[in-house]
């Protein structure tokens, strides 16, 4: 389970962010820093984003998931941001269309038969929308880590 594995260093709060790619930036630095991806995530990861956008609208909650290909990540490892303001992402499976995104899990994923395991985990928890509420409002890291464990122990 990828839950197990969340760090401090890796979640964040009150994220301040203008775009998209700031949001990316800040995480993949992030994931670079801690070691689990190459120097070469942050922008493999805005060019997979600007070919398959991963923003989606939950019950009008903004969430996005953002990942790149395993060859520019060490290790396994997921981060979480809640971010201060909503920032624009496109959303899954259109060109186009956009979401006000809040909330971002983003991966790296090392293992390729692993990936949809990980992106079924994610989504175990965003479709419930009394979770993401939760998340919305903590302001602490390990806020953030209790409730996706707690909702984790109830799937």
């Amino acid at each position: 389970m990828i839950w197990e594995e969340l760090k401090d260093s890796l979640i964040f709060t009150g994220l301040e962010a203008g775009t998209s790619d700031d949001v990316m930036k800040q995480l993949g630095a992030a994931f670079i820093k801690e070691g689990y991806c190459k120097d070469t995530y942050v922008e493999a990861l805005m060019k997979r984003e600007s070919e398959f956008p991963t923003g989606l609208d939950v019950d009008g909650i903004g969430v996005a998931i953002p990942h790149t290909d395993v060859s520019h990540v060490k290790e396994p490892g997921i981060a979480i941001a809640v971010l201060k303001n909503p920032v624009t992402f496109i959303q899954m499976g259109t060109d186009d269309e956009t979401t006000q995104v809040r909330l971002v899990f983003m991966l790296a994923v090392k293992d390729p038969n692993a990936h949809l395991e990980n992106l079924q985990q994610i989504i175990a928890i965003i479709q419930d929308t009394d979770v993401l509420k939760k998340l919305l409002e903590v302001n602490e890291k390990k806020e953030i880590i209790e409730i996706i464990r707690e909702k984790e122990n109830l799937l």
